[in-house]
């Protein structure tokens, strides 16, 4: 049985656990190597138990912890060449730490094969990462998304639990205090995706099969975990899909229950 848990999913620190039998990996240490061992802990899982960390990219609140817990557990550290320059630019890697490019072939950790998909995000180089466990269930993580494209789309098409980014309501966006810049970034093709766009995803994927939508890195300033819900709720209402039959919903944020798929 595979296991999912968004250990952390936040603007300040992501972290997500995926495993099954044979052992586990991580997409992102973005919080303290202590609170993401003790995050494995709360949910029975022995932290040397991982077998690879797999980064999306080298902003600061998916990666602060990488260095101390690679170093700590001996864990080979998977990402894009483009986000490798950029953890090695903020000095995360040591020589004790493995690193390696993420073959685009995918590669096989604890049981499952895993696979990484280009995203349109505001760094050197993102990805998102889709997940094939040992019992053939599909996962995918999709945050750090500015728009949806035909890569992601594709990529997380069919899967059996999907990630999603929620990370903003425009008009809190809009209206709130951040700089006119940084409200531009936000809502720029390579910034965050929408309560909005992501609701409309969530149908489309729906429609491939998707039973399960965890909604993740939801911004503090710039949305409400109440209204990220209700924002795709009512999009999959108006499709004609009943919550709990057809779907499952749920929204991410510290230290979240396991869901076994």
């Amino acid at each position: 049985m595979a296991k999912f848990c968004s250990l952390y999913s936040s603007s300040s620190g992501n972290c997500t656990y995926i495993g099954g039998s044979q052992g586990g990996i991580l997409v992102d240490v973005g919080v303290s190597a202590k609170r993401a061992e003790t995050a494995l802990l709360n949910i029975g899982i022995d932290p040397s138990s991982i077998e690879a960390i797999f980064v999306t990219h080298e902003h600061s609140d998916h990666i602060n912890g990488i260095r101390v817990f690679a170093h700590r557990y001996g864990i080979k550290v998977y990402a894009s060449e483009g986000t490798l320059a950029g953890m090695e630019e903020q000095g995360v890697f040591t020589s004790k730490i493995d690193a390696e490019i993420m073959p685009e072939s995918g590669i096989e950790a604890g049981g499952m094969f895993i696979r990484s998909f280009r995203t349109p995000h505001d760094s050197r180089e993102s990805t998102g990462y889709s997940i094939v466990t040992a019992d053939s269930k599909r996962i995918a993580v999709a945050t750090d998304i500015g728009c949806m494209t035909d890569t992601v789309m594709n990529a997380i098409y069919g899967s059996d639990l999907v990630l999603l980014e929620s990370n903003h309501d425009v008009g809190m966006l809009q209206n709130g205090p951040y700089p006119y810049f940084l409200k531009q970034r936000i809502l720029s093709n390579h910034g965050h995706l929408s309560n909005e766009n992501c609701a409309k995803t969530a149908v489309k994927l729906m429609e491939s099969g998707t039973t399960r939508f965890v909604l993740g890195h939801l911004s503090k300033e710039n949305n409400i975990p109440s209204l990220a819900f209700e924002t795709t709720h009512a999009a999959m209402t108006m499709a004609g899909a009943k919550e709990n039959i057809d779907y499952l919903l749920t929204v991410a944020g510290n230290l979240n229950p396991v869901i076994a798929l």
